[in-house]
């Protein structure tokens, strides 16, 4: 067995065993060497080529190719390839000899691209093997949406790569991001607006999801003004997974209640709503409709859940606010229903965690404001579930902000994925210590990794088992 792999059932020898026929009548027909550890001078540099269904791959290839092709999938936004998370790792790799490349998905589709992304960035590896020959080993890279798109990746690429590292993914998947943000925002429309029929779903335009995130963060803006204000606000906030800590804040203590709401409403300050309300629309797109519902959901369960409910409950009594009747308000008026159709789709395209074929290094930062980082616990538990909890190690960066990774630390993931991949092992290179020593002996721009153990994610529902539309 192939050190990186695990045990093969018979359907996935039966995928690995197509995928091999397919590679060897590519390079059949193209006259291709049957393996290349070096790239033809002639090939080295910026390439670039148009996949089947009009998207756009880019490939950077030294000199000094070390055989390693790493494949970058990108994160929600302009259907633009990129082959790096930044500028400055991609000149930090290629200075180590690593190929990079990458796809902008179908230009076709929605910015929300799974239904693309996984197609085009396999295709992307087959298309530049065809420039500069096979590689000793393919390594897949992904961040934000494109590190769902490379928990995909990891899941099914047995036989087409060897491993992954996924960077802030969101590997909840559509249907859980929808349905936590769905309860923040209705949280938001009925405490703050109650007396407004706020539109929440089903997006006809963009502007219509730019409306709702203006409506919605003047509310936020407004409330942020009286202490009852406040602590709806942090209601808001404990459902969207909002963490506490702010850019260019230090972190609030433990029980700073008021501290820690003034740090989740920087975010709201920041435009985060828009940025939400853009998503819903370009995933509603993607799937066909509103993959999100409501209506079942114990909005008092889902809060004495959530990590956030000290600090919820602190701020109503300081407010004199009664929680028990917020939260049988929201019970009581959940009422969105999804549509069906939508809800599978998401689930087919935009859901990982139900396996793995490679080993998967994830890292995260703690304080995450757009893909809270609880998703990796709900993502740890579904590869467990599997039975392919050995191939997943996961790591933290103690630090706010969305994808906020030094170069540092994203080198030294990598280098703990390879070990992985070379030996079969993790051994202890993916530990918060190996990782940190590993990073700063690169001497580049510093890490923070740390000891960390995510909440669980507060969604209130099972994506995969949707009835509520029933």
């Amino acid at each position: 067995m192939p050190a990186g792999t695990r045990t093969r059932t018979p359907r996935t020898r039966s995928r690995i065993a197509l995928a091999l026929l397919a590679s060897l009548t590519s390079a059949a027909l193209t006259t291709l060497p049957s393996s290349a550890a070096q790239p033809d001078a002639a090939v080295a540099g910026h390439l670039t080529g148009t996949l089947s269904d009009g998207a756009i791959w880019i490939a950077d290839v030294p000199e000094n190719w070390n055989g390693t092709l790493l494949v970058f999938s990108h994160g929600f936004g302009t259907l633009v390839a990129r082959n790096a998370p930044t500028d400055a790792v991609r000149t930090a790799l290629l200075a180590k000899g690593y190929a990079m490349a990458g796809s902008s998905y179908d230009p076709g589709g929605s910015m929300w691209a799974l239904n693309s992304a996984e197609r085009d960035q396999f295709a992307t590896i087959d298309a530049v093997a065809a420039k500069i020959g096979k590689p000793s080993r393919t390594l897949a890279i992904g961040s934000s949406m494109g590190g769902l798109v490379n928990a995909q990746l990891a899941r099914d690429g047995g036989g087409r790569i060897d491993g992954a590292l996924g960077q802030c993914g969101l590997v909840a998947g559509g249907n859980d991001l929808e349905n936590y943000q769905l309860d923040a925002e209705y949280t938001i429309a009925r405490l703050l607006l109650p007396e407004q029929d706020v539109k929440l779903v089903r997006f006809g335009t963009a502007a219509e999801a730019a409306a709702t995130a203006d409506l919605l963060t003047k509310a936020v803006t407004a409330a942020q003004g009286t202490p009852q204000g406040r602590a709806r606000v942090a209601l808001a906030a404990a459902f969207l997974n909002l963490p506490a800590w702010a850019p260019g804040k230090d972190r609030p203590a433990a029980t700073d209640w008021a501290g820690q709401q003034e740090q989740q409403y920087a975010w709201f300050a920041q435009g985060i709503l828009s940025f939400v309300e853009g998503g819903r629309y370009a995933i509603e797109q993607s799937v066909g409709g509103n993959n999100s519902w409501n209506r079942g959901v114990d909005y008092a369960g889902l809060l004495a859940a959530s990590q956030h409910a000290p600090q919820v409950r602190a701020l109503y009594q300081a407010a004199g606010l009664d929680l028990r009747a917020d939260l049988r308000t929201l019970t009581k008026r959940a009422t969105i229903t999804a549509d069906p159709a939508a809800v599978r789709t998401a689930q087919r395209t935009s859901s990982a965690g139900q396996g793995l074929e490679v080993p998967l290094l994830n890292i995260h930062t703690t304080a995450d404001n757009l893909v809270p980082v609880e998703q990796e616990n709900r993502f740890a538990a579904r590869v467990r579930a599997s039975g392919d909890g050995a191939l997943l190690r996961q790591a933290y960066i103690e630090r706010q902000g969305h994808c906020t990774f030094t170069t540092a630390e994203t080198v030294a993931a990598l280098h703990a994925l390879e070990h992985r991949v070379d030996t079969g092992r993790w051994d202890d290179v993916a530990t918060p210590a190996a990782l940190q020593k590993s990073a700063t002996a690169l001497g580049l721009d510093g890490a923070a990794y740390v000891p960390y153990r995510p909440a669980n994610l507060s969604v209130g529902r099972d994506a995969s088992a949707h009835k509520a539309e029933r």
